[in-house]
C-alpha cells in the first residue's frame, strides 16, 4: 500500500526577523469573461435600483402620513374659518340689501302701502271703513292714491287718513274693522337679521361644503 505524500505546510507570506516581508506568494488572478461581467453589473444595478426605490417609497409613505396628519389637524380650524366666512358673507349681503331697501323706500315710500292694499283687497272690499295711519310726510297728498287704490279693489267704504309723527317715512298701519295690517321697515329688517342669525347659529360648523363633493 502506497502511503499518501504529505505536503509540507507553507505560508503565503513569510516575514523576516525585522518584520519585513521576506517572501510573498503571488495569488493567481481570475479573469472574468465580458458576458459574466455584464451579468454581474446588471445584477448590481438592479439591486441598487430596488434598494433606492424602496427608500423612495418609504419616504413617500412617511411624507403622505405627515400630510394626512396635518390635514386632519387643520380640518377643525378650516371648518371654523368657513363658518366665519359664511357669517361675514351673510352679514355683508344683509347690509347691502338693507342699503338698497332704504334707498328704494326713500324714492318710493308709498309702494309698500299700495302693495298691502292690493294683497288685502278681498279683506278690505267689504269693510265699511278703512283707517290708514302713516307718517306726517307720507300723509301729504295720500288721499288721491288711496281713492284710486280703493276703486281698483272695489272698496266703497269710508277712508280715513291719520298721521303719526313717530312712524318711519314708509311705515303704515291699516285698520279695516275685522282685520289690521302694519308695516315698519326697521322692525322688518330686524326680523330678517334675527332669522339669519338663528339660521347661521343652528347651522354651526355642519354646513354644506364650500367645494361641492368635498368635506365641510
Amino acid at each position: 500500500m502506497t502511503e499518501p505524500i504529505l505536503r509540507k505546510f507553507d505560508f503565503d507570506t513569510v516575514f523576516d526577523d525585522a518584520g519585513g516581508v521576506a517572501q510573498a506568494s503571488t495569488r493567481p488572478k481570475r479573469i472574468y469573461p465580458l458576458e459574466e461581467v455584464e451579468v454581474i453589473r446588471a445584477e448590481a444595478y438592479a439591486e441598487g435600483e430596488r434598494a433606492a426605490m424602496a427608500r423612495v417609497e418609504a419616504q413617500q409613505a412617511q411624507a403622505l402620513s405627515h400630510v394626512a396628519q396635518a390635514c386632519q389637524a387643520a380640518l377643525p380650524r378650516l371648518a371654523e374659518v368657513a363658518h366665519a366666512h359664511r357669517i361675514g358673507s351673510a352679514e355683508l349681503s344683509l347690509a347691502c340689501g338693507q342699503a338698497i331697501a332704504d334707498a328704494a323706500l326713500d324714492a318710493f315710500p308709498r309702494v309698500p302701502l299700495q302693495a298691502a292694499l292690493d294683497a288685502l283687497a278681498r279683506e278690505i272690499e267689504s269693510a265699511p271703513r278703512l283707517l290708514v295711519t302713516v307718517s306726517a310726510d307720507l300723509a301729504e297728498g295720500l288721499e288721491p292714491m288711496l281713492a284710486e287704490a280703493a276703486h281698483a279693489i272695489g272698496f266703497a267704504g269710508q277712508i280715513q287718513v291719520r298721521s303719526d309723527p313717530g312712524m318711519a317715512p314708509a311705515a303704515f298701519a291699516l285698520d279695516f274693522g275685522d282685520g289690521a295690517a302694519r308695516f315698519d321697515p326697521a322692525a322688518a329688517a330686524q326680523r330678517v337679521a334675527e332669522a339669519l342669525q338663528a339660521a347661521l347659529a343652528s347651522e354651526g360648523l355642519h354646513a354644506e361644503p364650500l367645494i361641492p363633493g368635498g368635506d365641510a
